[in-house]
């Protein structure tokens, strides 16, 4: 459910970015958090420019080992649940932009930091909830031991 809702959001404001913004276009023209319609051949923060057959083959893979480490064994950590949602949705949200159009659409734009989208938020904040739960879970376990 979280990757499907990661999904959804993700496609519909970038649906809304496209359709009524011109590329480059900004909202507003300057303040700390704009709206702003730029394109990414590349992955995160601007890397890998124009290798989109590499990254759609290392998405796909991703999504396979997501998949798998829900699956096998079954997950019963909820917030791991979650986080592995997020991933996977927004894995697949720049993935259909990718098989889609050939580029993702980024339109979050902070100052002095590369524009992002809701996918590329879904797979950062479930990427730290995975290593703050893995280490607070090994601190707590070596705790239990002494």
């Amino acid at each position: 459910m979280v990757a499907v809702a990661v999904v959804a959001l993700d496609q519909v404001t970038k649906y809304l970015v496209r359709a009524n913004m011109r590329l480059g276009q900004s909202f507003p023209e300057s303040g700390p958090v704009r709206i702003v319609r730029v394109t990414n051949t590349g992955a995160a923060f601007g890397m890998l420019q124009g290798q989109t057959f590499f990254l759609t083959v290392t998405t796909l893979l991703g999504l396979g080992a997501i998949l798998l480490y829900y699956l096998y064994p079954p997950m019963d950590n909820r917030i791991l649940r979650i986080a592995l949602g997020l991933q996977l949705g927004g894995a697949i949200g720049n993935l259909s932009d990718r098989v889609r159009v050939g580029e993702v659409t980024d339109f979050i734009q902070w100052p002095h930091w590369p524009a992002f989208n809701v996918a590329d938020s879904s797979i950062t904040v479930g990427v730290v909830a995975i290593v703050v739960f893995l280490t607070l879970s090994d601190t707590i376990w070596r705790k239990k031991e002494t």
